[in-house]
C-alpha cells in the first residue's frame, strides 16, 4: 500500500504484485498531465537466487518523463473520453500510454 493516496480524495492505493516483498521504496511523484492522478515511482527487488525469465523489461532510466507528461497533458481527455464506457476509456488511455512510451524511450 502506498503511504499517501495517488489520486486526489482517495483513501488508499494498492500496488499489486504476484509475490510478497517484490516492490519497495515507493515514492509519489508529480501529477501526470492535468489529471488528479500522480505518478508512482518504486523499485522492483531482485530474487535471492537467479531465475531465468522470458519477460522483457524497459530501461526506464532512458525514458523522457517530461515528454510523457507533455503528451498526456496535451490530450483533451474530457472530449476524448466523452460518452465512452469504461472498457473504451481504458483502451484509449492504454493506446495513449503505449504511444507515449514508444516516443519517449
Amino acid at each position: 500500500m502506498t503511504e499517501n493516496p495517488i489520486r486526489t480524495g482517495a483513501l488508499r492505493d494498492l500496488i499489486l504484485t504476484h509475490r510478497e516483498r517484490l516492490v519497495a521504496y515507493v515514492k509519489i511523484k508529480g501529477n501526470l498531465g492535468c489529471s488528479g492522478h500522480e505518478m508512482v515511482e518504486f523499485r522492483i527487488l531482485r530474487a535471492e537466487r537467479r531465475v531465468k525469465s522470458r519477460l522483457t523489461t524497459l530501461d526506464l532510466r532512458r525514458a523522457d518523463f517530461g515528454l510523457i507528461r507533455g503528451l498526456f497533458g496535451g490530450v483533451l481527455w474530457d472530449k476524448t473520453l466523452e460518452g465512452r464506457g469504461v472498457q473504451d476509456r481504458w483502451l484509449i488511455s492504454k493506446e495513449h500510454l503505449l504511444q507515449a512510451q514508444k516516443n519517449s524511450i
